[in-house]
């Protein structure tokens, strides 16, 4: 399902404004790999990238081309593990946190 032109722009201004939402933004990604759900951590990583650094910087930091890891994090890619942790790794760098794992009973 396509996200609405309000919803991405509500996501953008609230990523603009609060630093926390932006740390959640990133977190609940990984959160979803990590627990195999792939498609939705792969979209959430997506509306990181777009509501901030955009794929074009993110081009740039990681050496690849924008369109690339559009593919990568599209409804059809399949990212490479290297790629998907130079793309959360450079997001953490900018942002000026860094995620951490820890096991949870």
């Amino acid at each position: 399902m396509a996200l609405t032109r309000d919803f991405k722009e509500t996501i953008k201004a609230r990523f603009e404004r609060d630093p926390a939402f932006r740390e959640a933004l990133l977190e609940q990604g990984v959160e979803c790999l990590l627990a195999g759900d792939v498609a939705t951590g792969k979209s959430v990583l997506r509306d990181f990238i777009n509501a901030g650094i955009g794929f074009r910087e993110l081009g740039g930091l990681t050496e690849k081309s924008p369109k690339s890891l559009m593919r990568m994090l599209g409804p059809q890619g399949n990212p490479r593990a290297g790629n998907l942790f130079e793309i959360i790794g450079r997001l953490q760098e900018r942002e000026g946190f860094r995620l951490e794992v820890r096991a949870v009973r």
